[in-house]
């Protein structure tokens, strides 16, 4: 077989024709030391803070301390096959999360990576995790009501859409209770929830997922879950992802409400990642930027100006408190940038009075704004009637005889506190939380025995339900207060059918 010479140059042209040069360059660094989830490399120059780095095992980190020679990376994954001599490349992407309507009823983690074992999620749109909050000329005031379902929430501390309301108190208290409460209240308020869960037990979040699906609020919500068992960056990235996944809604015109529960892990998180990076530690050995880390997460919740698509992101850190210190750092800190705190109490919870906000030191610095004018309206009288109340009810314990405005005083007051009991995952329409604040601020329950309230309630709801359509229609529709003779007619036809236990 003879080979002939014009075959193989024809074939070397052919070749050199189609020769296209590139160089392809690329920001190569090498691992100098590893160990406790933070990589330190040398090489990296160009690289920028937040930029995702990659491994030579795949695994990304994430670029945090920027030194003379070398760069701190914080490892997102498991970091044992990680060893000193391995390549680390730069990829020129800041972290990003898949967004879209295919995460809603799905559970992922904090890069967005399902954990519910029902596929993957087709989705091709991303959002940066951390991205600027709206301008001051790009939102609007707040000005409607965010229903919780909750009477001694949407009475006295009312939340609006686009607020910042930091729910407050100590461990076992019923904080985790009203956020599953609101979100199943949202079913017909064309709201999508989120609930972030931060270092919390896998049994926990499966508890809450399992809820949320038994009452149909799954179908509207999306749960990020970085589990006690993650390690800390996904802890500290947990509640940045949640809100990159609801600012797409909100920039699409449609409300968002966030639950992050809670900010004191993720702070603990935060810490634990400052120190092993060697930044300088300040007050309880926090870093000195932590108030940055929550103020950046939560100034990001707003409501848009009309001409932004009108759309708004509610926010609900929670915060754990030490017995009952609310002056804490983390506390005061979420304290000053939120618009309005709910402080629930051990001893309120203890003692039967569940949801157990104590009304004294909740405040909504939004107030009015964010309620129905019925609302308003009812609800005027109930915080200087329980104020009265718990200041008496000190003197009322020695027994003496108590003059009439007194007693009258106390005995509204125990059927104030008494109303304002509610089950758990049983959010009350607000056209019924007006009916039943009309008929205790009016006078109508005062001749009910305190321990027939609960039943009275019950029993007037479905009698509401049964004879008075119109009225709870009248109140849903228009927001007002209906005129006080039909109001007094509907509850006084439903007290002539009331038994008074004996």
């Amino acid at each position: 077989m003879s080979i002939k010479a014009e075959e193989i140059s024809a074939l070397i042209k052919k070749q050199i024709e189609n020769y296209q040069s590139e160089i392809e360059v690329s920001d190569v660094g090498t691992v100098i030391q590893v160990g406790d989830g933070i990589a330190r490399a040398h090489g990296l120059d160009n690289v920028m803070a937040g930029e995702l780095v990659e491994f030579s095992n795949g695994v990304m980190g994430l670029a945090q301390n920027l030194e003379e020679n070398n760069v701190g990376i914080v490892i997102l994954g498991p970091f044992k096959d990680i060893r000193e001599g391995d390549e680390v490349r730069r990829t020129g992407r800041i972290m990003e999360v898949p967004v879209g309507e295919e995460l809603i009823g799905r559970v992922v983690n904090p890069l967005g990576q399902p954990v519910d074992g029902l596929g993957p999620i087709e989705t091709t749109k991303t959002r940066p995790i951390e991205s600027p909050a709206p301008g001051v000329m790009d939102r609007k005031s707040v000005h409607e009501p965010l229903q919780t379902g909750i009477k001694a929430i949407d009475a006295l501390i009312p939340i609006g859409r686009g607020q910042r309301e930091l729910i407050i108190g100590d461990r076992q208290t019923g904080k985790t209770q009203i956020a599953i409460d609101t979100i199943i209240n949202q079913k017909e308020e064309n709201m999508i929830c989120i609930y972030v869960a931060i270092g919390q037990k896998e049994s926990t979040v499966r508890n809450v997922v399992e809820t949320l699906r038994k009452h149909g609020a799954l179908d509207y919500t999306i749960v990020v879950t970085a589990s006690a068992s993650q390690p800390a960056p996904l802890l500290y990235l947990a509640p940045y992802a949640g809100v990159s996944m609801g600012e797409y809604f909100m920039y699409q015109g449609k409300h968002v409400l966030i639950v992050y529960d809670d900010l004191s892990k993720q702070a603990a998180a935060y810490r634990e990642l400052s120190l092993l990076l060697r930044r300088p530690p300040g007050r309880e050995a926090f870093p000195g930027d932590v108030f940055y880390l929550h103020s950046r997460l939560l100034e990001r919740a707003a409501k848009l100006s009309d001409a932004k698509g009108g759309g708004s992101l509610t926010a609900l850190p929670f915060v754990e408190t030490q017995a009952g210190d609310i002056s804490a750092y983390i506390p005061t800190n979420v304290i000053s940038i939120t618009d309005g705190q709910i402080f629930l109490q051990s001893d309120l919870f203890f003692s039967g009075v569940r949801p157990a906000v104590n009304a004294g030191l909740s405040v909504s610095r939004v107030g009015g704004a964010a309620q129905i004018k019925a609302m308003k309206k009812v609800s005027g009288t109930l915080r200087l009637d329980l104020a009265a109340y718990r200041e008496l009810e000190a003197f009322a314990q020695f027994g003496s005889d108590l003059d009439k405005a007194t007693q009258a005083k106390l005995n509204r007051g125990m059927r104030t506190v008494e109303v304002l009991k509610q089950g758990i995952n049983k959010p009350i329409p607000v056209e019924k939380q007006v009916m039943i604040l009309y008929t205790l601020t009016k006078g109508f329950l005062d001749d009910i025995p305190v321990e027939d309230i609960r039943r009275f309630e019950e029993e007037f709801y479905a009698y509401l339900d049964q004879n008075e359509k119109e009225l709870l229609e009248e109140i849903r529709s228009t927001g007002n207060l209906p005129e006080d003779e039909k109001m007094e007619k509907a509850i006084k036809g439903f007290k002539k059918t009331f038994a008074v236990s004996e």
